[in-house]
């Protein structure tokens, strides 16, 4: 699955959702993660609330999962219409690490949170829909 980090510098989550200047993506599977890219956002000057939200969204919108610092709530709200689910960690946090931690997840029994977006991200395969990720979870 493909997973985003909020991140100033690609190698901690420090950034807010609305504010992020870029995400790192990452490919996560029980057999680790790769650096898929880092996804710079284009600077837009007076940039209202909708915009920095809708640019953002579009960054993010083939990923399952988006690490952020903060987000706020029409931005989660409209994150988790896109079936991406938010996870919030503390400032700082090295993407290295929390890969890991996605990773010894995957690998054991998931968290109730993580086994629901998992079971959603098959039955979107079932679909047809993201068929190059078959067989990567689970």
């Amino acid at each position: 699955m493909k997973v985003a980090f909020a991140t100033d510098d690609g190698n901690r989550v420090n950034a807010h959702f609305g504010q992020s200047p870029m995400f790192a993506v990452y490919n996560v599977t029980k057999n680790g993660g790769e650096l898929l890219e880092l996804r710079k956002l284009p600077v837009v000057l007076n940039q209202d609330e909708a915009g920095k939200i809708d640019s953002r969204l579009a960054a993010v919108e083939d990923c399952t999962l988006i690490f952020i610092m903060q987000i706020g709530a029409s931005a989660a709200a409209r994150v988790t219409r896109r079936k991406i689910m938010p996870v919030k960690v503390p400032f700082g946090s090295p993407i290295d690490e929390q890969v890991k931690r996605l990773v010894e997840m995957l690998q054991g029994k998931p968290p109730m949170w993580l086994a629901k977006v998992l079971r959603a991200e098959e039955e979107e395969e079932g679909t047809g829909e993201g068929e190059e990720a078959n067989g990567t979870v689970g």
